[in-house]
C-alpha cells in the first residue's frame, strides 16, 4: 500500500486554515450596549390611508444629547414624534426605552416612565394658574416631587408674581415656558419638544436654548422638531433630515444643514 505523500497525512498541516482543535477562537463581536433610558425607534412604519407617513424609520435619542429632526411639511416628522410620545401606534416597528418595548404603551404610561413632551399647539389649562399648571406635570411625571414645581418655575423664570396668574390671556412666549416647566416638573429622562420656539421672540429663543443646553448637560435626552433652523444649528448635537417618510441625511448640524438644505433640511420641521 502506498503511503500518503508528504504533507497529506492525517496529521499534516494544510496551511493557514488548519488549527488545533483546542486553539482559542476569536470572540464574536458584542453589540454596543445601549445606555439606560435611551429612547429608540426601530423600523417604524405608519400610513394614513394610501399615504405612507413613515417608511422604516430608525432613530436614537441618547441621554445628554440634543437631537433635531427637520424637513419639509409632510415629511413624517409629526408622525414620528407621535409614535415616540405614545399618541400614535405605528403599523410596524418598535419603540424601545432602554431595553423595554414601549410600542403599545399609552402616552400617560410613558410619562410615568420618564418620557415627557410639549405640544405644537399650546395645551395649558386656561382657568388654572401658572403654578397649578406646572403642579399637574409634577403629579403625572416620573417622580411626584413637590420640590420639582418650584425648581421648574425658577428654571423657566416663572417664579415671580406670574406664578399666581391664570394662564388665560398670557402671552405666547410665557405659555411656552409654562408648558415646558410643566413637562420638566415630572423629572423626565427624555424630553420631546414639538416646535418649542413657535411664537417666541429672539430673546425668548435665546433663553430657551440656554435652558435646553442645561437640561442636556444634566443628562436629559432631548428631541427637537423645529422650524427655526438657526435654533437647530445652535443647539443640536445631531440633525436628521426627513423626506417622504424617511430619514435621508444625518450628522452634525453644520454639515447636514449646510449640505442638505435644498434636499429637505431647509424646509423646516
Amino acid at each position: 500500500m502506498s503511503r500518503p505523500a508528504a504533507g497529506q497525512g492525517p496529521g499534516a498541516s494544510h496551511g493557514p486554515r488548519s488549527r488545533s482543535r483546542n486553539a482559542p477562537r476569536a470572540a464574536a463581536p458584542r453589540p454596543s450596549p445601549v445606555a439606560p433610558h435611551t429612547l429608540r425607534a426601530r423600523r417604524l412604519h405608519a400610513a394614513y390611508g394610501d399615504c405612507t407617513a413613515l417608511d422604516g424609520v430608525d432613530l436614537e435619542l441618547p441621554p445628554g444629547r440634543v437631537t433635531a429632526v427637520v424637513g419639509p411639511n409632510g415629511a413624517g416628522k409629526s408622525t414620528l414624534f407621535h409614535c415616540l410620545a405614545g399618541t400614535l401606534r405605528p403599523a410596524r416597528g418598535q419603540v424601545l426605552f432602554g431595553d423595554r418595548d414601549v410600542t403599545r404603551l399609552a402616552a400617560h404610561a410613558r410619562t410615568r416612565l420618564g418620557i415627557a413632551r410639549t405640544f405644537q399647539q399650546l395645551a395649558v389649562f386656561p382657568s388654572l394658574t401658572v403654578a397649578e399648571n406646572v403642579r399637574i406635570g409634577a403629579e403625572q411625571g416620573r417622580l411626584p416631587d413637590p420640590a420639582a414645581v418650584a425648581r421648574s418655575l425658577r428654571l423657566l423664570g416663572l417664579d415671580g408674581p406670574v406664578r399666581a396668574l391664570p394662564t388665560a390671556g398670557l402671552p405666547t412666549g410665557t405659555l411656552r415656558r409654562v408648558e415646558l416647566a410643566r413637562a420638566l416638573a415630572g423629572s423626565p429622562r427624555v424630553l420631546l419638544l414639538d416646535e418649542p420656539a413657535a411664537g417666541l421672540d429672539t430673546a425668548e429663543v435665546t433663553a430657551l436654548a440656554r435652558v435646553l443646553r442645561a437640561l442636556a448637560a444634566d443628562g436629559t435626552a432631548l428631541l427637537v422638531v423645529e422650524h427655526d433652523l438657526d435654533l437647530v444649528a445652535d443647539l443640536a448635537d445631531i440633525v436628521h433630515v426627513m423626506t417622504a417618510g424617511r430619514i435621508v441625511a444625518s450628522g452634525p448640524a453644520d454639515r447636514v444643514l449646510d449640505g442638505g438644505a435644498e434636499g429637505g433640511g431647509g424646509g423646516g420641521a
